[in-house]
């Protein structure tokens, strides 16, 4: 009697240690990801009990930073690149986004170009966006603009699906001169460069300047 029952105990152990065998080799390749970003770094973490490769890790990084840097991305848009990363290595993964300004919130670096919004922001200043389409009157953000491409500057007005975009700084610069002929006497004209003030569809604000 004593033979049998010991017998039915390793029965049971060999049956929990199978068990357990199967769920780990099913849970092996299943983790969640972290992507930490300021906007001007990334680092990859993974909740993994088992590691994940290095070279995964790296090949996530270098794609992260690079959709941070870009305008266009957005953070469903990282997750889903994380995950196509991960497939290509047998994971299956969820995606967790984190910056100093929450999770899901996604910020892009972004340097000025120009003096039109002096002097709140100056030539070659770098800054940090929130990308966003939660912005009010009197908020600084980055737009894309059909000629210019992207801008900096400060919402004057919001309008339906439009926004009003104006320059902080409001002085007209001279920025050379030109021969014309004006009824028929020859003259040196000056030309002068305004600020840029437009309107745009909401949709082109990509985000709002946070530091």
């Amino acid at each position: 009697m004593r033979t049998r029952s010991w017998i039915i105990i390793g029965l049971l152990v060999l049956l929990l240690t199978a068990v357990s065998a199967v769920y780990v080799a099913s849970n092996q390749h299943n983790t969640v990801i972290t992507v930490k970003t300021n906007g001007t770094d990334v680092t990859i973490q993974s909740s993994s009990f088992f590691g994940v490769p290095d070279v995964m890790v790296n090949e996530m990084k270098n794609k992260a930073m690079n959709d941070v840097q870009d305008d266009t991305s957005t953070v469903d848009s990282i997750k889903s690149d994380m995950q196509s990363i991960a497939r290509n290595y047998n994971y299956t993964i969820q995606v967790k986004l984190l910056s100093q300004y929450g999770e899901n919130q996604l910020p892009m670096p972004a340097t000025v170009s120009g003096t039109s919004m002096v002097p709140t922001l100056k030539n070659g200043q770098n800054i940090i966006v929130l990308k966003t389409s939660n912005f009010k009157i009197g908020d600084l953000v980055v737009a894309r603009h059909p000629t210019y491409d992207l801008i900096v500057k400060r919402v004057a007005a919001i309008k339906g699906d439009q926004v009003y975009l104006k320059s902080d700084n409001r002085q007209i610069e001279i920025v050379g001169t030109q021969t014309q002929v004006i009824n028929g006497v020859v003259e040196q004209v000056t030309i002068e460069k305004t600020p840029l003030d437009t309107w745009l569809p909401k949709d082109n604000v990509v985000g709002v300047v946070k530091v």
